[in-house]
Formats: structure tokens, sequence, C-alpha cells
């Protein structure tokens, strides 16, 4: 059995893209067990979204400037902040337990953070996306 050699992109290399790609594999595999009446509803939105936070980094990383790579990092963060969402709605209708709802919520939030520090280094500032959300109370 021969393997195939090609080229690794840069942004198959970053951690917050390997976590994304894990993320959204859990998700669809979580998914399966949703009542068939979500299939179109909220299964196949939270699919999207937390395929959206990958696949956006993706295709940020072919953008030529880091601030056109940075406009994409920033999708990808919405894409995660709506996966929250998602979650939250799953939450809710009892489709997924609390445990669940924690796992996949920490996970989200890990995701997040690095998404955070990659926008950071593209804009080359010190601002970053979570502080335009964050609630005072929260440190």
């Amino acid at each position: 059995m021969s393997l195939t050699t090609y080229y690794t992109y840069s942004f198959e290399k970053l951690e917050v893209y390997q976590l994304a790609r894990k993320f959204r594999v859990e998700i669809k595999k979580l998914t399966r067990s949703f009542p068939s009446d979500e299939k179109f509803e909220l299964t196949s939105q939270i699919r999207r979204s937390s395929s959206s936070i990958a696949t956006n980094l993706a295709e940020g990383s072919g953008r030529a400037s880091l601030k056109d790579q940075a406009h994409f990092t920033n999708i990808s963060f919405s894409s995660a902040l709506e996966t929250i969402d998602h979650l939250t709605y799953a939450f809710d209708m009892e489709y997924i337990n609390e445990e669940l709802y924690s796992y996949f919520r920490m996970k989200d939030d890990a995701i997040i953070q690095k998404l955070n520090s990659l926008y950071k280094y593209q804009i080359g500032s010190t601002s970053d996306l979570k502080s335009k959300f964050r609630n005072d109370s929260n440190p």
C-alpha cells in the first residue's frame, strides 16, 4: 500500500482548525440522536454553524492579507457563537442533557479563545473579538 504525499496548507497546522474539525464531527454525531422533525431545523442549523468554524478558517487562509484573513476569522468566531445558541436550544428542548451541554460548550469556548488569539495576531492589535461581546460581570 502506497501513501500519497500532498501539501499541508498553513490553516491545517493551526490548532484552532484541528479543534474545529473535531468539533464539527462530534456535533454531527450528536445530532444523529435529535428528533427527526428537527432534521431541517435545529439539526441542520447546528451542523452548518459548527462546520462554518473550520470552513471559514480554511477559506480565509487563502486571502492575501492578514486583514482579509481576520475577516474570515471573525466569521468563524460568529459561527462559534451561533453554535452556542443552538446548543442552548437543544438543551432547552431536552435533546441533550446538562452533561452533554457542558461538554460541547467547553469545547466551543476553547475554540472561541483560540479564534480570539488568532484574530488579535491577524490584525496586529491588542483588541479582540470577545471584548465586543463580554458582559462586564464576567472576568
